[in-house]
Order: C-alpha cells, then sequence, then structure tokens
C-alpha cells in the first residue's frame, strides 16, 4: 500500500510472513539502499512483521510521471514478483502516480466487510484501470478514507472465526487482561457456539448508575453502546489479524469456514449464512482493492467504529470507559493498530518523538508494563490530524480526541473539536485561497437528522442515535461558523466528508454579504455500508419540506447565517440523498472550484451531483 507520497516523500506498508534484511528501494532507474531510519520494521508475530519504508530526498519524485517502484532484500531479487495481480496491464510491477496539484481527489468512509452492498473500492481499481488503458493524466491525485476503515465494534461471526485461525497460524502475540471475567487473549474462544455472545459474557459494564429522562438503567449498563457488539473485539492481536483479513487476499487462502456450523442458535445460524456469503464476495475483490492501493497514495482517518462506537461521545461515557481498566485496554489496543495501519503512513515524521519508542519497545518485548505505557501515550498524543503541502492545501481533522465536552451536562454530547483545536485550524486557513478540509463527520449534515437527534439528546438519549454533529455542541458550532465567516477565510472552501452510510453535496454560502466564499460540503458513505433502505428516503423528504432553500425554520437554526443550497443527483428535482455504496470522485479547476462531483458505485455506475437550479 502506497501511503505517503510527494515530490520529497516516498511511503510504502506492506507485511510480510518472514523478516527481511538490507532492503533497498529501486524508484524507476534509480535504486536506494535503505537505512534503519528509513525501515520501520515491527514484529506482529513469529510469521508477521510490518514494514514502512519511508525515502525521503529533494526532488525524489516527479510530480504527474507514472514511476515503477521495486523492493528488494537479502536473498530476494524482487519481493512483488510473485504477488499475483499486482500491476496493470502488461507492466511486470507496480507504479506511482501523484500530482501536487488536487485536480482530482478519490475519497469515502466506512468499509464493513460483511455489509451486503458491494464494495466500492473494487469499483474504483476498475476505474483505474481504465483510466491507465486510456493513457490519460486524469488519474486521482490520492485516495482520502476518512473514517471506519474497520468495523472493531461490528464483526461477523465468520469473521471472528477467521480472526481466530490467523491468529494461531501467524502466532501473534497474546497479551494478559485485568479487570475482565478471563486472564488473557489466549482464553478466548472461537467456537461457534461462543459467538454472538461477548456482548453479555465478556465486554466490560459500568460501575455507576446512569439516569435518563425516560428510564432508570441498572447499575451495569453496558460501557460499549454500540446495538451489534455480540462479536467485539478486545485483544490487540483480534485487531491486527481483522486489519489483515481487511486488506490481504493471501489469508483468506488459508482459512477454513463452512458455510453451515453446528452449536447455533436457529437465528444466528441464519445469520452466520447470511454474514458468510458476504464475506465471500468482499474476499473475491480483495485483490483488485490491493492492486489500487498499490498504485495511488492512501491517507487515512479515524472515525469511531475504528476503535468503538460512540468514541468519546459524551464527558460520562470517557468517564466510564476510561475508568475501567479491561475498557480503557480494548480501546488502547484499538489505537495502537490504527497507529500501526492507518497512522504511521499518513505523516510518519508526526510519531518519532512520542510513539515510535514505546511502540519499538513494547513490541520487542511485550508485557502488560510496556503496553500500558504505549497506550497510556496513545491516549495522551494530540498530532493524529495533519495536512498536506498540496494546491489546495489539504487539512485533515482529528475529530474524536481533542473534544469540547459538555459544561451543563456531562451526559450531553461534546463538541467534535474543543476551542484549541479550532484555533489551530483557523491558524492553518490563514492565508490560504483554496483549501480542503476532511471532518469524518459532516460539517453541514441534513437538518431534519440533527433535529431528531437533538430531540433525543434532551430526552436523555444522545447514544442511541449518535448525536454526534457539529451543531450538537454550541461552542463548537459557534467556534466552527466563526471560522467559516471570517474575513480572511479561503475564497474556495471544500469540505469531505463520510461517517453517514449515504452521500450529499451542498452548495454554501454567507447569507446578507455580498463577497461570500465558496463553501461545498460533500459527503461521500459508506464504500461498503448503507443507511437503513426504507428511512432514508422518508428522512429525505421531510428535510426538504421543513429546511428547504427557502424554509423560514432556518432562521431558528445554528447555521443561520449560511445559506445551504442541495446538489441534485442526476438532475432530480426533489431528491437530494443518495442511498448506494460508493467512492466519491472531485475534480477541481485550478482555482479550487468543484468541476465535478460524483459517487461511483459498485456496479460502476455514477451518480453526479448537479448544480442547484437557478431561481
Amino acid at each position: 500500500m502506497l501511503r505517503h507520497c510527494d515530490a520529497s516523500h516516498f511511503t510504502l506498508w506492506f507485511v510480510s510472513r518472514e523478516p527481511l534484511s538490507e532492503l533497498q528501494l529501486t524508484l524507476g532507474e534509480q535504486s536506494y539502499p535503505l537505512t534503519e531510519e528509513e525501515v520501520h520494521s515491527v514484529p506482529l508475530g513469529q510469521h508477521a512483521f510490518q514494514y514502512l519504508l519511508h525515502l525521503s530526498r529533494p526532488e525524489l519524485l516527479s510530480p504527474k510521471t507514472v514511476t515503477q517502484y521495486r523492493v528488494s532484500a537479502k536473498g530476494i531479487d524482487d519481493l512483488f514478483s510473485n504477488v499475483k495481480e499486482l500491476s496493470y496491464g502488461d507492466a511486470n510491477s507496480p507504479h506511482l502516480y501523484f500530482s501536487q496539484a488536487l485536480t482530482q481527489v478519490w475519497h469515502g468512509s466506512c468499509r464493513n466487510p460483511h455489509h451486503h452492498s458491494e464494495d466500492a473500492l473494487v469499483a474504483a481499481d476498475t476505474k483505474l484501470a481504465q483510466l491507465i488503458d486510456k493513457g490519460t493524466n486524469e488519474r486521482p491525485a490520492l485516495l482520502m478514507l476518512s473514517g471506519d476503515q474497520i468495523y472493531v465494534d461490528d464483526v461477523a461471526g465468520p469473521m471472528l472465526c477467521a480472526i481466530g485461525q490467523v491468529i494461531e497460524k501467524l502466532s501473534l502475540h497474546h497479551e494478559a487482561f485485568h479487570g475482565a471475567n478471563i486472564a488473557g487473549s489466549e482464553v478466548l474462544s472461537y467456537r461457534p457456539e461462543h459467538l454472538y455472545l461477548r456482548h453479555k459474557n465478556l465486554l466490560p459494564r459500568t460501575e455507576y448508575p446512569a439516569k435518563t429522562a425516560l428510564w432508570r438503567w441498572y447499575i451495569n449498563h453496558p460501557i460499549f453502546t454500540s446495538s451489534i457488539a455480540e462479536n467485539h473485539l478486545v485483544s490487540l492481536n483480534e485487531m491486527i489479524a481483522l486489519y489483515l483479513l481487511t486488506w490481504s487476499p493471501e489469508l483468506w487462502e488459508l482459512i477454513d469456514l463452512p458455510k453451515e456450523v453446528e452449536g447455533l442458535s436457529a437465528a444466528n445460524q441464519l445469520r452466520w449464512q447470511r454474514e458468510w456469503q458476504n464475506l465471500l464476495a468482499f474476499k473475491a475483490g480483495l485483490k483488485q482493492v490491493r492492486r489500487l492501493m498499490a498504485h495511488i497514495p492512501v491517507y487515512m482517518m479515524f472515525d469511531d467504529h475504528d476503535i468503538t462506537d460512540d468514541w468519546n461521545l459524551t464527558a460520562k461515557w470517557e468517564q466510564a470507559a476510561y475508568g475501567h481498566a479491561f475498557s480503557k485496554r480494548i480501546i488502547g489496543n484499538a489505537l495502537i493498530a490504527y497507529t500501526l495501519f492507518q497512522g504511521l503512513g499518513n505523516a510518519p515524521n508526526q510519531f518519532d518523538t512520542e510513539v515510535r519508542p514505546l511502540l519499538d519497545v513494547f513490541f520487542a518485548h511485550p508485557a502488560p508494563e510496556t503496553q500500558d505505557d504505549l497506550i497510556d501515550q496513545l491516549l495522551k498524543f494530540e498530532q493524529w490530524h495533519y495536512t498536506l503541502d498540496t494546491s489546495p492545501k489539504l487539512v485533515v481533522l482529528d475529530t474524536r480526541t481533542r473534544r469540547w465536552r459538555s459544561e451543563s451536562n456531562l451526559a450531553k454530547p461534546s463538541g467534535l473539536m474543543d476551542w484549541e483545536a479550532l484555533m489551530d485550524l483557523q491558524q492553518a486557513l490563514l492565508g490560504q485561497s483554496k483549501v480542503i478540509i476532511v471532518s469524518p463527520a459532516p460539517m453541514f449534515g441534513v437538518k431534519v437528522i440533527e433535529a431528531v437527534q437533538r430531540m433525543a439528546t434532551l430526552m436523555g438519549a444522545s447514544l442511541l442515535v449518535d448525536a454526534e454533529n457539529w451543531m450538537a455542541h454550541p461552542g463548537a458550532a459557534n467556534a466552527l461558523l466563526s471560522i467559516f465567516m471570517h474575513r480572511k477565510t479561503p475564497e474556495q472552501f471544500v469540505i469531505l466528508s463520510g461517517d453517514v452510510h449515504y452521500s450529499f453535496a451542498y452548495d454554501i454560502s454567507i447569507r446578507f454579504r455580498r463577497s461570500s466564499p465558496n463553501i461545498y460540503q460533500i459527503t461521500c458513505s459508506g464504500i461498503k455500508n448503507q443507511f437503513p433502505e426504507k428511512l432514508l428516503p422518508l428522512f429525505d423528504k421531510l428535510n426538504g419540506w421543513l429546511y428547504g432553500h427557502f424554509s423560514p425554520l432556518n432562521l431558528f437554526t445554528k447555521r443561520k447565517r449560511m445559506s445551504l443550497r442541495g446538489r441534485r443527483p442526476n438532475g432530480e428535482r426533489s431528491k437530494r440523498l443518495v442511498n448506494q455504496s460508493g467512492i466519491g470522485i472531485l475534480a477541481l479547476a485550478e482555482d479550487g472550484e468543484p468541476t465535478k462531483i460524483a459517487v461511483l458505485h459498485g456496479d460502476m455506475t455514477e451518480t453526479q451531483f448537479e448544480p442547484p437550479r437557478q431561481e
């Protein structure tokens, strides 16, 4: 997988079943023997070794140029020569193509392996193959994955069994637990009769009574609030195995998953068969997904499911989660896995001082003490966000760990970014004429859904409806809107988001101002996930009736100073929301204005969001 790549950086991530030495990188005709500082190796287990190659040189790569790359090691001339279907066409090795000018960007979020929808990354690979075959330069500069690359809290029964087999085959490291009803990860069972029971028998519970306006929960209410946490992962080796199964077609060839198993209830037997069928379809596309990621720089950011549903949604949730030794370990394990498989490749240098030394110590000597030290550091770490020196400048936000906690009620949703984080954002925008912001949750969402979330919050049920939107916290909402209305804000302002499992696009301007910046909220979700099919059309109609462009109800919202116009999917008159898995395609003019906003679906059809009608 290609990660952070630009004119002076080349970053490549891969996992090998054997340790490698004397690595050498060849870019085009130039070879570079790699030093210890340029090779970050992590022994995930006895038969799994992660490598992050990060080469920095002035004028290392040429933009908009196809550059073939190859990796050799001691005794191996070409490390990837036997990897099947890794290259396009007749090429005998993968290549890199990037552009400092972001004339085209592909983006998306929410890829759930056992969801029934099609994997849009497979369609993206097919699209890229067509572009390469045509010899066109209209190729994406990068692929931005804005959250929920994996689902730690929503794991299919067959996937959990596969995870158990991967842990054994790769001899991934085990760990001891504290505050749990089992001693450690080696005791975890992956037998069919033990599936779909973790929310009852394993996951930690609160030690305080929780009150709401509608009911009083008993003192042992589950800390992890996902409604589908029956197979929630808990150990680090499980999460490592899930990442590998999400991206590696080879591992699936070693997995034995029967269509029918004994020991399940009748309902769970049907559930197993449904999930098994969906996983077979997911597995079939993994070679194409790997090929795509080997040819285009990939950038990522976490959302909640990469760690757990409702992660840091309220201060009350944080008190319960981090005050319990076992739940803190589970969250920490997910952060370690995110760091390894996603975070390090985004901006490798940001992790050198605070994180990588502890990461290396832990994997060199896996022990409860070194694991806890690493987790404590990751929970304090504040450099998950990053920027890319592109045109437009790309600013990727961390909306999960620097929350603005409610001061009136700890059970109310926290702001997605606190005051200091928002001021850092404003400083990053000053002096820019055009910018792309990646916010996992839409900054400007569907108002009727936000209204439902607000009503649920007033009744004390914010966790029930995932009431985390930018407008849910007054302080964060007002600070964010002030940034948009600042006189020195960029003239072209594009916001890329995911999270919500449907797609839409808004054209936004500031009311009562002659020289308003052009703001575009573009949401594409999910890559392999969808909103409940019968519910979304209802929300779409209600939002049009209640909060349409000319509705006076807009004057009673926090964003009353902003004018929102919904773009029309394929020119439809009243529809604004699209409920079909896909990957977002964004094309930009030289001044940063979108010239194409579209979603490429898994069946290779395309939805184009056309500008609002001029009244």
